[in-house]
């Protein structure tokens, strides 16, 4: 019940933001619709639809990062984390409470870049919906890491680290814009360390209906998300035992 209704009020606090929203919404679908223009004047199938909007569903995601940052980062910096750290809530519950209300918005993230793509020339099928499905688990992560950062720093640093750091990360690593085998060496080893590119690899294949490619593309972002969840209840707890004690 307590998650519940913290829940409930991070809600109508994402909700609040109304700017923010459209602006995280809007931003990959321009993207979308600036590359697919671009695809449509070129000889070669650099941006074809199908495998783009994938990726363009993984990037937007970081955007649910920054909302999931700011919105702990604010809490912790004001009296009324304080008050709610003298309540029963332990760290997981605060954690859960701030998940649950923004599944929804990565939910609307992922399915609005495919509904514009359906107007751009993508296929309708079955298939999509399974894209949606297997994105689902990115959409945890790209929670995660902006709960970890809220966790750790402040508002102001949470903008920087999931706003500019994080987007250019998620853009450039995950093979959205290229295949990262054309650059090879150091670059590819990182990019297929982190979890961006498997996301994107996951959606690729599941959109295609090659349901055996998914994995084990998928469990490294499961894996990843799973361990940065654990990792921002353990910070977060810290945090919590050191505001209380001061």
């Amino acid at each position: 019940m307590r998650t519940r209704a913290f829940a409930l009020r991070n809600y109508k606090e994402i909700i609040r933001d109304k700017l923010n929203i459209a602006f995280g919404l809007g931003f990959p679908i321009i993207v979308l619709l600036l590359l697919s223009l671009i695809q449509s004047n070129i000889p070669v199938s650099l941006f074809a639809v199908d495998r783009l909007t994938p990726g363009i569903a993984v990037f937007g995601l970081s955007f649910v990062s920054l909302f999931s940052g700011m919105l702990i980062a604010k809490d912790r910096g004001s009296s009324f984390m304080l008050r709610l750290f003298t309540s029963p809530m332990t760290a997981s519950d605060f954690i859960l409470g701030y998940t649950i209300p923004l599944l929804p918005l990565a939910i609307a993230q992922i399915a609005v870049c495919f509904i514009v793509a359906l107007f751009l020339g993508l296929e309708p099928s079955v298939h999509i919906l399974m894209t949606i499905l297997v994105l689902l688990p990115a959409a945890v992560l790209f929670i995660a890491i902006g709960l970890l950062c809220g966790s750790i720093f402040n508002d102001k640093q949470v903008g920087g680290v999931c706003g500019a750091l994080l987007t250019n990360l998620s853009a450039w690593l995950s093979g959205t814009w290229f295949d990262v085998d054309l650059v090879g060496g150091a670059f590819k080893a990182i990019a297929n360390a982190l979890p961006f590119i498997h996301a994107v690899n996951a959606g690729r294949a599941a959109l295609s209906g090659n349901y055996g490619g998914i994995f084990p593309e998928l469990w490294w972002v499961i894996g990843y998300a799973a361990a940065l969840i654990i990792l921002a209840i353990v910070v977060f707890t810290h945090k919590m035992n050191s505001d209380s004690a001061a």
